[in-house]
């Protein structure tokens, strides 16, 4: 599955889409050059028990640990992530 990232200044998003349609998106906020803000993941019906979510987290994860980023997971489903993954993305957990 292809995890597609799209940047509007401080906006942006990991997103998965087909035929032009976005089936999942988990959107964020850029607060400053190294702080990340998760504020909301959604999945289509049709992606849903196939783990999109977790690796629409997981993809952000990859992307702030390679250009040392932080992330505060606002949003409640990235915030379970996290809590879940302590361990895994403990690293670019803002506060750690």
């Amino acid at each position: 599955m292809l995890i597609q990232q799209k940047k509007e200044g401080a906006k942006g998003s990991f997103y998965v889409a087909e035929n032009e349609k976005v089936l999942a998106e988990m959107t964020y906020t850029m607060a400053n050059t190294d702080l990340m803000i998760i504020d909301h993941t959604e999945v289509s019906d049709e992606l849903r028990g196939k783990n999109v979510g977790y690796q629409l987290v997981h993809t952000a994860v990859e992307y702030a640990r390679t250009n040392h980023i932080k992330i505060m997971p606002l949003c409640p489903f990235a915030r379970s992530v996290f809590d879940k993954k302590k361990e895994e993305f403990g690293d670019v957990l803002r506060g750690n």
